[in-house]
């Protein structure tokens, strides 16, 4: 994996997070434990009706030991989604090896398939997936457009992410001009995908090939290849 993508941590990730991140085996393995059990509640009651509460008592630990890790709901909510963003830039890595894509459309459909194959498979990724996924921000969240970074809005922490894993794919202009433009391609996918899980819990094909067609069609325009 590229070392610019070994943890979005690295890259000055300022958002609340966890209190104290575990260093021993076991506490590392009760924070895991913790982090699964939030993501599971949140596809049976979501973010809203989400409680640090039930999170514990899922996890099978004492409260005490939630707050020892997180401070509230924000933080655990926003580590989750670090841990989300975390995965889904390691997947992606290895999809991006294998393929080895020269241009943005290319990278675009690899980068649309991950995310899809994530928003099926992993628990809570429809409620939390780099951010809150819904359109109400629940209530002890008060950052929800900011669970990645303090800095900047969650789209914007993913574009530097994504333009720092898709190097010269995304051509040598601006880099600030290349980050506002997969942040607008971002918010388009985010639409389009929104949609095509709204009625079906596998994603309707039909749109998120439309997904693939706007958000590739729109960087080749802004982002010819280098």
């Amino acid at each position: 994996m590229s070392a610019d993508i070994r943890s979005h941590e690295s890259a000055g990730r300022t958002a609340p997070s966890a209190r104290r991140r575990p260093v021993q085996q076991r506490s590392q393995e009760r924070y895991g434990r913790i982090l699964d059990a939030c993501a599971c509640l949140l596809d049976e009651v979501g973010a809203t009706a989400l409680t640090t509460k039930e999170v514990a008592q899922r996890a099978q630990v004492p409260i005490g030991t939630l707050y020892q890790f997180f401070a509230g709901k924000e933080d655990l909510l926003a580590a989750l989604a670090g841990r989300n963003l975390d995965r889904y830039l390691q997947r992606l890595d290895a999809r991006l090896t294998a393929a080895a894509p020269v241009d943005p459309a290319s990278f675009t459909d690899l980068a649309v398939e991950e995310f899809v194959a994530m928003k099926r498979a992993v628990p809570g990724f429809g409620q939390v997936d780099f951010g809150l996924a819904g359109p109400v921000v629940p209530a002890g969240v008060r950052n929800g457009l900011h669970l990645l970074d303090a800095g900047v809005d969650n789209n914007t922490a993913v574009a530097l992410h994504l333009q720092a894993l898709g190097g010269e794919v995304f051509g040598a202009g601006d880099p600030a001009a290349v980050t506002l433009t997969l942040r607008v391609a971002l918010e388009a996918a985010d639409a389009v995908l929104k949609l095509a899980f709204r009625g079906d819990p596998d994603g309707d094909p039909t749109l998120i090939a439309e997904c693939k067609r706007l958000v590739s069609g729109y960087l080749a325009r802004r982002l010819p290849a280098g």
